[in-house]
């Protein structure tokens, strides 16, 4: 396992070091260039970030409970190798080429969303379609992470509470900062202080817990007010704090592969296909989203990343670095599974729960109990889905903004933030049941279509991006399309297959709709391709 992991580390800083420096090369990055978080700072959304704090911010914001749950998920149906080889491939070829592009392609358009891409070199029916579909698959996600979260809230008190802390600390460390004056480095170290000795209180004594109702209630009340909030006052501090967590169970799980001396007993391979899940081809690309490629990296390097970016030298770090960091996390997250047994009783539980137990084993090596462990794995899936919330409530605020022409006014920001927060909260009051009538939570049933609508918006993105290249005299755009077509053919392929097996509700309508919207806007791309457009400069 150790061999493993250190092969995969080299191969993911090689991808990093080089093919991420060849593409800030291609795309003729120029460290002069103007990014919008200076030229059109207005306090609120546009705000220039130190490159570690933005970094914290984009690594929470992208990371999710994707690159934890989909690898976890893959490697129980077809064998931790097909997941592995995918998550190495995908990011060093596909995934670092994505944010990287999302993020490059916004800051040269004023911070706005791929779709003004789409716009300007396709058509604005295109532009407008893009942009339902983009919101669209912004209602999957923040429903899947707000019931996993509620989930985790209501089994762990000791993590609730923690999170609560969190958000709480996150708004006085952005208020001294940008209201105060008070200097990176002694709020990070008083915040931090501040949430270990909450951590440890919540561990020791915690309140009774409230009912998953309540808790759902109370995450989309906190998504709208984070999405209305100034983002240095809570958006910003909070994913840079929660980044923090990340880094350290980074910290445990590579310390525990490396000196745990655990074996490799998961098998390498089980079956080219899973009863639950369907064949290999296409499902294992769209199983491990985060992780290896997701098409909500790039909302997120188009939506909060670029209005907050302080210089182009900045983009590499920011973007291929971050999608590598996530490839770290789903590197550990392969390795809890891989030293279990067929036989052992974690191989049904949830993957957060696996995961957890894992970080939980690997803890002990410094001291923590197992138990204590344990709920410190489970604290950090909070925050990557807290993260992925409240920055997924915000980017679904602008793009419906954007889509409605609407400025930017407190009105139009709370009316946009109703409507996006409203029909999530309407999916997670549906009851669902399963093929035997019996009841099961939300995000079992959103979580398929949820990851092959962002896989098939990640495909989509790409053929933007060639378009984009094209156009404006990028070189070798070889390298964008052939991602953009495999990616196409995986996701519409495997959207076609679960529709066809899935009875009709609320969910699978919402997904033939996001699956004629995709068809729609990819021949409105094949024929901007085939009837070409002016060609431009290379963007500086």
């Amino acid at each position: 396992m150790a061999l493993f992991t250190l092969a995969a580390l080299a191969l993911l800083w090689a991808g990093y070091r080089f093919y991420g420096g060849f593409l800030e090369r291609n795309y003729s990055v120029s460290f002069s260039e103007p990014v919008p978080s200076k030229t059109m700072t207005d306090g609120v959304d546009y705000v220039p970030a130190n490159k570690f704090v933005l970094l914290g911010h984009h690594f929470s914001s992208i990371a999710g409970a994707g690159p934890i749950v989909g690898p976890l998920i893959a490697a129980a149906a077809f064998g931790w190798l097909p997941a592995a080889l995918w998550i190495l491939i995908g990011t060093v070829f596909i995934g670092g080429l994505h944010d990287l592009s999302a993020l490059i392609i916004s800051i040269r358009h004023q911070g706005r969303s791929v779709a003004e891409v789409a716009r300007k070199y396709i058509n604005s029916r295109t532009y407008k379609l893009f942009l339902l579909f983009t919101w669209l698959t912004l209602v999957y996600v923040v429903t899947v992470f707000a019931d996993l979260t509620a989930d985790t809230f209501v089994n762990e008190p000791a993590v609730s509470q923690t999170s609560v802390l969190y958000i709480a600390v996150a708004a006085v460390l952005g208020w001294a900062m940008y209201r105060r004056g008070a200097g990176l480095k002694a709020g990070t170290v008083v915040s931090l202080a501040a949430l270990l000795a909450g951590m440890y209180l919540s561990y020791r004594w915690q309140l009774p817990a409230a009912d998953k109702r309540t808790w759902i209630a109370v995450l989309m009340t906190y998504c709208f007010a984070a999405s209305i909030l100034p983002v240095w006052l809570l958006l910003q501090p909070r994913d840079y704090l929660s980044s923090y967590l990340l880094y350290a169970a980074i910290a445990i799980g590579l310390g525990g592969i490396f000196f745990g001396g655990h074996a490799v007993t998961w098998p390498a391979f089980k079956a080219f296909s899973d009863p639950s899940l369907g064949g290999m081809f296409p499902f294992l690309f769209i199983t491990i989203a985060c992780g290896a490629v997701s098409g909500f990296h790039s909302l997120v390097a188009s939506g909060t990343t670029s209005k907050q970016l302080a210089a182009p030298s900045e983009a590499k770090f920011i973007g291929y670095g971050g999608m590598v960091l996530e490839a770290v996390v789903a590197v550990i997250a392969l390795c809890t599974i891989m030293f279990l047994a067929p036989s052992d009783s974690l191989t049904g539980a949830a993957p957060a729960r696996i995961f957890a137990a894992g970080l939980g084993r690997f803890s002990s090596l410094i001291g923590l109990g197992e138990r204590a462990g344990t709920i410190f794995g489970l604290l950090v899936v909070s925050a990557f889905m807290l993260t992925t919330l409240d920055s997924a409530t915000r980017i679904a605020r602008y793009i419906l903004q954007e889509l409605a022409g609407a400025g930017n006014s407190l009105r139009s920001r709370l009316i946009a933030t109703a409507v996006s927060v409203a029909l999530p909260l309407l999916l997670l009051n549906l009851r669902m049941t399963g093929a035997d009538g019996a009841p099961i939570p939300c995000w079992k049933v959103v979580w398929p279509l949820f990851g092959v609508t962002n896989q098939l918006l990640a495909a989509l993105v790409l053929v933007i991006v060639y378009i984009w290249a094209r156009n404006t005299g990028v070189k070798r755009t070889g390298l964008i399309i052939a991602p953009a077509v495999f990616m196409t053919v995986m996701t519409i392929w495997a959207l076609g297959s679960m529709l066809a097996r899935s009875g009709f509700n609320l969910i699978t309508a919402i997904g033939a709709v996001l699956l004629v919207l995709s068809v729609v806007v990819i021949a409105e791309s094949a024929r901007a391709v085939i009837a070409g457009a002016p060609r431009e400069r290379a963007e500086p």
